[in-house]
């Protein structure tokens, strides 16, 4: 696995695997990884999260820059990821936000990181918003072939 390239973010994974995923007091961060879209090479990044029932929801920001985060072109070409929250990881299946849904849940977003606001201001390009819920269990025997 190779860790974000990023200092800040580096950091962050650092002191988010030191504190058993409470990095940042009063915010929720988890870790994600992805699988490079080039690489094949398993990618991990910190972000900050808010839950929508049994979804997790990531903001593709990029601190406002005029492209989008690695992460997320990585999880657009293959959506299977790993989520670790607290000291717990398991797999999960990434899809962007509908329009509607991410209309929905923006005021969410920001009242929890209000930083994504002015990201928004910052760029022209429309901040994705990813929901991440965890993968479906296999029921045993699943993975034999029948016949």
């Amino acid at each position: 696995m190779t860790d974000s390239p990023d200092p800040l973010v580096a950091d962050h994974i650092r002191r988010f695997l030191e504190t058993g995923g409470q990095p940042r007091p009063g915010i929720s961060d988890l870790l994600l990884t992805t699988r490079g879209r080039r690489s094949g090479r398993l990618r991990r990044t910190a972000l900050a999260y808010v839950r929508d029932a049994e979804a997790y929801v990531l903001t593709a920001s990029a601190a406002g820059a005029d492209r989008h985060p690695a992460w997320y072109l990585n999880l657009l070409a293959d959506p299977a990821v790993t989520l670790q929250v607290g000291t717990g990881t398991f797999a999960a299946v990434a899809r962007v936000a509908t329009p509607a849904e991410a209309e929905r849940l923006w005021p969410r977003v920001v009242a929890a990181m209000p930083s994504y606001a002015a990201y928004r201001e910052a760029t022209e390009r429309r901040i994705p918003l990813v929901l991440v819920t965890p993968a479906p269990l296999e029921p045993a025997g699943a993975t034999a072939s029948a016949g």
